[in-house]
């Protein structure tokens, strides 16, 4: 009987330890850069071809180091600027400046502002698709997408929506994908005649935020208003799976080499979701951040994720969202 209880005694602490190894925090903060300027803050985009980051700001571009937030320039412009897209092939970056209604163009070496581009009402989400070779800003207020021809820097198209386009992603072989905040669906247009293909519910989820695509499994992964990310067949529209989210997710990104999902939420926490096969999902962490920190970009080569927030005022009647005091703007630096 001593013998067997011994026996069990141990089998139940390996069995914990097991258990609390399997428990570890994968993520953690391991650094934050400070940023010593004022106004809002939308997205960040990593730079894998170099040491930088793109991080919106009021009415500009910081781009820092990405290894020791550094600064390395900063892009000026008259109006609130939201995301940054980078087209290599031309040495060239594109920004959305929302209440301006259209995108600006810098050079990637010099920095230097080369031209503004036309787009639809309140430019906001921006993204560089690698099959159609456009630049895609998505406008929410006149519900519609402009396509810009880099070569030119020229709008060539504009693809109508039903409601506010919020992120797209594309499949880079004919197809993108739209989160239409307004009307809680991913609608699909073609990258050859830029129409709108397809119209798929996120329900159960309602709305709609941060979009993000896994090309070799083709899954979509949008994150929504009430709590919860959805996963969706990128080719029929079906959901996969439905999972649980901490409250205002504004952006959502996937480790390609990791298998992981990301989901930013204001409430200031890091969702992390395991993606174990092309069926399973699975939450496997979440990580307290910082109130705010609601957007983020992934870095695909050194897996490090980075988000932005600050300090803020008591929100006052009418706001959107309460405002950033001034000198208290940070990049949370997030890893294994």
């Amino acid at each position: 009987m001593k013998i067997s209880k011994a026996i069990l005694f141990l089998s139940f602490i390996v069995s914990t330890c097991g258990a609390y190894a399997q428990q570890k925090p994968l993520f953690h903060i391991s650094k934050i850069f400070h940023i010593n300027s004022g106004g809002g803050y939308d997205y960040l985009t990593v730079d894998t071809a170099s040491d930088r980051l793109y991080v919106s700001h009021g009415t500009k571009v910081n781009v820092i180091n990405k290894i020791t937030g550094d600064s390395i320039a900063v892009i000026s412009t008259d109006k609130d600027v939201h995301g940054i897209a980078l087209v290599h092939a031309l040495g060239k970056g594109y920004i959305s400046n929302g209440s301006s209604n259209s995108v600006l163009v810098f050079d990637l070496k010099t920095f230097k502002v080369l031209a503004h581009v036309p787009a639809g009402e309140f430019s906001d989400g921006i993204f560089y698709d690698d099959f159609s070779k456009k630049v895609i800003s998505c406008n929410g207020k006149s519900k519609n997408m402009t396509v810009i021809d880099p070569v030119t820097d020229q709008p060539v198209a504009t693809i109508q929506l039903s409601g506010w386009p919020e992120t797209a992603v594309s499949d880079g072989a004919g197809k993108i994908y739209v989160n239409n905040a307004e009307k809680a669906e991913v609608d699909v247009v073609d990258a050859v005649t830029y129409k709108v293909i397809h119209t798929w519910p996120n329900a159960p989820a309602k709305g709609a935020s941060g979009l993000a695509i896994d090309r070799k499994n083709m899954l979509l992964f949008a994150g929504c208003d009430n709590k919860t990310l959805i996963v969706m067949s990128a080719l029929t529209g079906k959901i996969v799976a439905s999972l649980p989210i901490g409250d205002e997710s504004d952006a959502v990104g996937f480790d390609k080499t990791l298998k992981l999902v990301y989901s930013s939420n204001g409430e200031g926490t890091l969702t992390v979701i395991k993606e174990m096969s092309s069926k399973k999902f699975a939450v496997i962490q979440t990580l307290k951040t910082k109130k705010g920190a609601r957007t983020m970009a992934v870095d695909q080569l050194t897996h490090k994720i980075y988000s932005t927030t600050g300090d803020f005022a008591p929100k006052k009647q009418g706001e959107f969202r309460p405002s950033l005091i001034p000198g208290t703007f940070k990049v949370l630096v997030i890893d294994k």
